[in-house]
């Protein structure tokens, strides 16, 4: 601890004796000061003790006296030496009074005691308290580094500071997930942080944040925040809870923590881009139908993945759309983080919370990842799309949801469940997903969905839209002249399957008139409808125009 007014007079070489604010002798000493002037106060920093001789003032004037006191108080002056001996034999009474009346502490000191052994014992103590700082603190390095290398790793780490602290202290990985607290009861104390160690991540780093808490809110404690790593977005979020501001002890212990925890997630992520390279290798393997070639290069690390059914994920980022609402950006900020890079680290998580074996290859503009059936990965990733599609839907809400562009900063397909020998076929169906993901305005489509659902929805596309408008143009045309409803009657005719009666009966015309309308039709488009491919594109064509509206 710092030297305390106490110290000193308990100092037995100082020989001082407190005349006024007894009880105020706890207060820290940043310095011994000696100043003469009438007005000090500009030259004080807070937390002096000031050594004065009333050289230059009236120390028996209560009014001046009383002016004095109020300013060094005001100042934060936290005590006042008055040499006896040399302008007074004895400390004033206006000034005893003075002091008094402001609770600020009087020391008395004696003829033979010169301010410079004042000076040097307050040095002495700082210099010291300075010392065992920082031994306490190398000493707590040594002990954060030994439970980092431990079995242990991270959350060893974690324990240990917060018992250095006397506090509690937690982690959080990239997602913003809780990796490890200490003690147990600081687990509830740090999931309530959620919110602020997201708008942390959300920063360059490095990045702090310090979080006050209400003094009046029972078990309130001072929090600080830090980012760890050296990249542009945070590898993982360190916070720490105390009762006061860090010391310079508790201070060094922190700085080593953050350390220790960057130099691990850096290595981390070296290792993730070696293993990058290898899942890669793994990937066009068993995407040229090499399975066999596959399986020995996977070894121990990826091995588990190959021998159950596993998942074939694509996504790939796209441009959100622009709320009109919204206001621009302004010039300077930031650019958004990459959508795929998130997405990543969520299932990185997802995938490292139970230990689930996980292939992730960065693919250009694209993300492919290999995952378990059934596993947390592959739920992680339906609770990412639910998320962004919450996030959106709140901004966005398109009017054609089958013609808008996507209400999202990233599309995803997932295949079916599959094995090594169908890899290529489960890619292809996850690209499928992932088409009409994009299409229809979604985040996440199942290969699933797909094959179990309808084609109708895949027919808003522009391009089959300008099909069905060229082919059906001429109809269309005929119709608006009032001399005929060429286009209802071959829907009609067309959705009996050519059966005139039915088809008639449905538009309540004669069966004779119906004949002529197809033979009208044949004549404007120029086809047969005896051909079946016909009958099927211009069934395709109606159908193409009623979901895009156009009728």
């Amino acid at each position: 601890m710092p030297p305390t007014l106490a110290s000193l007079v308990h100092h037995s070489a100082l020989k001082l004796t407190v005349l006024a604010g007894k009880d105020r002798l706890d207060r820290p000493v940043r310095w011994a000061h000696v100043s003469e002037l009438a007005d000090p106060v500009p030259w004080m920093d807070g937390g002096e003790l000031l050594l004065i001789t009333a050289l230059k003032i009236d120390a028996e004037d209560p009014e001046a006296m009383q002016q004095y006191v109020r300013r060094l108080v005001r100042a934060g002056v936290v005590g006042l030496g008055f040499a006896v001996g040399v302008n007074y034999d004895t400390v004033p009474g206006a000034l005893v009074d003075a002091a008094a009346a402001e609770g600020l502490p009087l020391l008395e000191v004696p003829r033979r005691t010169p301010f410079i052994a004042i000076t040097k014992a307050v040095s002495a103590a700082i210099a010291a308290d300075q010392y065992r700082a920082v031994t306490a603190g190398f000493e707590a390095q040594r002990e954060l580094t030994r439970a980092a290398l431990g079995p242990d790793g991270p959350a060893a780490l974690v324990a240990r500071l917060a018992a250095h602290l006397d506090g509690w202290a937690a982690l959080y990985d990239a997602s913003g997930g809780l990796v490890a607290a200490a003690p147990e009861w600081a687990v509830r104390r740090a999931a309530r942080l959620g919110a602020d160690v997201e708008r942390l991540r959300e920063r360059p780093a490095p990045a702090t944040a310090v979080l006050g808490t209400d003094p009046a809110e029972e078990g309130a404690d001072r929090v600080e925040l830090q980012s760890l790593g050296s990249g542009r977005r945070a590898r993982g979020v360190l916070a720490v809870g105390t009762g006061a501001p860090l010391g310079t002890a508790e201070r060094y212990a922190v700085h080593s923590a953050i350390a220790l925890l960057t130099l691990t997630t850096e290595r981390s992520r070296a290792l993730q881009e070696a293993e990058q390279r290898l899942g890669a290798a793994l990937l066009r393997m068993l995407l040229a139908g090499e399975p066999d070639h596959a399986r020995a290069v996977a070894g121990d690390l990826y091995g588990s993945l190959l021998d159950a059914p596993f998942r074939v994920i694509v996504a790939e980022a796209v441009e959100a759309p622009v709320d009109n609402d919204d206001a621009a950006p302004e010039e300077g900020t930031e650019a958004p983080v990459d959508p795929l890079a998130v997405l990543a680290d969520a299932l990185e998580t997802a995938a490292g919370r139970v230990a689930e074996p996980l292939l992730v290859v960065p693919d250009g503009g694209r993300l492919v990842v290999l995952a378990p059936d059934g596993g947390a990965v592959a739920a992680a990733c339906g609770e990412h799309a639910r998320a962004i599609e919450t996030r959106r839907g709140t901004k966005t809400r398109p009017r054609d949801r089958s013609t808008a562009a996507p209400a999202c900063d990233l599309v995803i397909g997932l295949s079916a469940p599959a094995g090594p020998i169908a890899s290529a076929a489960a890619f292809r169906q996850a690209e499928q997903a992932l088409s009409v993901a994009r299409r229809r305005g979604r985040v996440l489509v199942e290969h699933e969905e797909v094959a179990a659902g309808s084609v109708l929805p895949l027919l808003a596309d522009d391009a089959v839209r300008a099909f069905a408008d060229g082919m059906l143009r001429a109809l269309y045309e005929h119709d608006a002249t009032g001399r005929g409803d060429l286009v209802a009657s071959l829907r009609a005719w067309l959705s009996r399957h050519g059966q005139w009666d039915a088809a008639a009966a449905d538009l309540g015309v004669h069966r004779h008139t119906l004949r002529y309308r197809m033979r009208r039709v044949e004549e404007i488009l120029g086809r047969s409808l005896d051909d079946p491919d016909v009958r099927m594109e211009l069934w395709l064509a109606l159908k193409a125009t009623t979901a895009s509206g156009q009728e």
